[in-house]
């Protein structure tokens, strides 16, 4: 009788084992970011870095944390909000503070586009594409944006530049 036991609890263990399914880990579940890349108005095929750029969230009141504060860039990635159609930024060239008060020159730009869910599995659950990508430039007497060119309007991954910025 002993050894029927012990081969019951053998199998039992055998069974159970097989029965569990394997841990899911998702490595491919990111929402992408928007990645601009800043070019020479003068010479629109080169790349130009902006000084001391600071980037903050329409609404918001700290610089956004994909990027470093006020560091001279080519190119930035920039997150969308899922929920709502835009997203507003403030992009603010030469950033400086002086008594707390921002010197830079400030140029708002806001992003339309459509959000769409992708399932990716169930590990990862959903993302979140973004097609239909529109921009709106907030114009003043002293921008330094001077063109913007939307080189894919479907953004579904992080692998080239989405919005082309002429200053």
């Amino acid at each position: 009788m002993g050894k029927k036991k012990v081969l019951f609890l053998i199998l039992l263990v055998i069974i159970s084992f097989n029965a569990c399914e394997k841990d899911d880990i998702c490595v491919d579940g990111d929402t992408p970011l928007l990645i601009i890349g800043f070019y020479d108005n003068e010479n629109p095929g080169e790349f130009k870095t902006v000084p001391s750029l600071r980037v903050i969230g329409l609404g918001q009141t700290t610089n956004v944390n994909t990027i470093a504060d006020r560091t001279s860039l080519d190119s930035i990635t920039l997150p969308l909000r899922i929920n709502e159609v835009n997203t507003g930024f403030v992009l603010i060239s030469d950033s400086a503070d002086e008594d707390d008060v921002e010197t830079g020159n400030k140029d708002t730009l806001t992003f339309d586009y459509n959000t769409l869910e992708v399932f990716i599995s169930r590990a990862c659950g959903f993302i979140a594409n973004y097609d239909e990508l529109g921009e709106q430039l907030t114009t003043d007497s002293e921008n330094w944006i001077q063109n913007i060119e939307i080189v894919s309007p479907l953004i579904q991954k992080q692998d080239s530049i989405h919005v082309k910025i002429f200053h």
